[in-house]
């Protein structure tokens, strides 16, 4: 995973601009009303309500009714739900490994990689090729490393988002390239083989008050694809689309202290499907 596949650099695309706080009752609120009619007619309206609802219900329990919706027609929870299967105890360069030769396996590995690909651990040699050595199948490690050495070492590229030369944050500000997955599928499986989509969103920048590259987020969705090599799932290669991109509520941003902060007290998780 080459740092150009992970993050945009580019100016945002478009500006939010938020319209002054209306009248949530759309002008159409009125003084409350004490009479002792006004009390009955709400009694009235509250009473009616209970009796149609009673009735929508009953009527949802007729099978013969042509308004109601067959199981068939509904969305399968199972899709979306966790599998409740424990995660893995082991760990290798700090990374989960040991997964099931499953479907379950396949995508608890992808999420668990993918966190460690996104890393700011990456950034740093060592690190990174424990990392790749971790991750990577045996066969494409060696030439992931080569190619990620080269990417991550670039001095434009580092300068570009405020790290030194050695990928080193500047003094007084911290470094952040954290990752959290939120949800994951499989495509395809094989008894050898797995192709997992992983959707997921990701925290970059620099937090400190001289930061020129803020911590931002970004939301991404990467394809692994792996094979099953010396009774684990290892990735042999990926692909990496943008979104789906949520809406952003108007939320005030942190202070750098804040941001900070947090970056150093919360840990991250071990992903399980």
């Amino acid at each position: 995973m080459s740092p150009g596949d992970d993050h945009d650099y580019g100016e945002p695309a478009g500006t939010r601009v938020r319209l002054p706080d209306a009248d949530p009752y759309g002008g159409a609120r009125r003084p409350g009303r004490s009479s002792s009619r006004g009390l009955v007619t709400v009694v009235a309206v509250v009473v009616l309500l209970i009796a149609a609802i009673a009735i929508a219900n009953r009527g949802g329990d007729d099978s013969s009714s042509s308004s109601a919706t067959s199981k068939g027609d509904q969305p399968k929870t199972s899709t979306t739900a966790a599998s409740g299967t424990k995660p893995v105890q082991t760990k290798s360069a700090g990374i989960p490994t040991g997964y099931t030769r499953d479907e379950q396996g396949a995508q608890s590995a992808a999420a668990n990689y993918c966190v460690a690909l996104g890393s700011a651990g990456m950034f740093d040699s060592e690190r990174r090729r424990e990392i790749v050595d971790t991750v990577y199948a045996p066969a494409v490690a060696e030439a992931r490393r080569s190619a990620l050495d080269t990417a991550y070492s670039d001095e434009t590229f580092l300068g570009n988002i405020g790290l030194n030369k050695d990928g080193t944050a500047p003094d007084g500000q911290t470094f952040v390239s954290r990752i959290v997955p939120v949800g994951s599928k499989v495509t395809a499986s094989s008894e050898d083989a797995a192709t997992v989509e992983v959707w997921y969103t990701s925290l970059f920048g620099l937090s400190g008050e001289a930061s020129t590259n803020p911590v931002s987020q970004s939301w991404y969705t990467t394809t692994y694809q792996l094979k099953w090599i010396n009774d684990d799932w290892k990735v042999t290669d990926f692909q990496q689309k943008d979104g789906p991109v949520p809406i952003g509520r108007d939320q005030k941003a942190s202070t750098a202290d804040d941001m900070t902060k947090a970056v150093e007290e919360y840990g991250g998780f071990t992903y399980a499907r």
